[in-house]
């Protein structure tokens, strides 16, 4: 499965970041963190924040494959639209339903909605990556971070990133 992922291909410094859709602490880290971090590492060409599913539940697994199958220059959209409405979809009584408004809103068709929702081959790819993060950096927890190929447990906050970029990005 394609590697998602913000800014320069070159950048010195790879973050991967391991989330689920229905995690309120990496829709926090979306809404609060992620914007600074763009701001002052990503968009000056320092650092790339590569997106990796790790989805905690079945309706994070649909809401990872739904994104997936928005078009490669809408993904980031779709998981702005996903975290912010998270409270609604991921909570919802039937959240397949909820989750096909969200794609609809965001362009998809109900026929390729329901086409991604049925792809097993894709359910595959999202379940397999959750496996491989488990298996390579001993990821269990949401959200959870690699930085240059090492896991970093103690970043969560916007100032915890910086101090553990600056000396990579000098």
């Amino acid at each position: 499965m394609a590697d998602r992922m913000i800014g320069k291909a070159n950048a010195p410094v790879t973050i991967i970041e391991y989330a689920s859709l229905t995690c309120p602490h990496c829709a926090a880290f979306h809404r609060d963190t992620l914007p600074k971090l763009k701001t002052h590492f990503v968009d000056t060409g320092k650092v790339k924040i590569i997106f990796r599913d790790f989805p905690l539940d079945s309706r994070a697994t649909l809401a990872a494959m739904v994104a997936r199958c928005a078009p490669p220059d809408r993904y980031f959209s779709f998981l702005d639209a996903l975290f912010r409405g998270q409270d609604q979809w991921a909570r919802a009584e039937d959240p397949k339903k909820a989750l096909s408004q969200i794609a609809r809103l965001g362009g998809m068709s109900e026929a390729d909605f329901e086409a991604c929702a049925k792809n097993e081959a894709l359910f595959q790819a999202v379940r397999k990556e959750r496996s491989d993060a488990e298996s390579k950096f001993s990821i269990n927890a949401t959200p959870s971070f690699v930085i240059n190929g090492k896991k970093a447990d103690d970043v969560s906050s916007y100032e915890s990133f910086e101090k553990a970029l600056k000396p990579l990005v000098k």
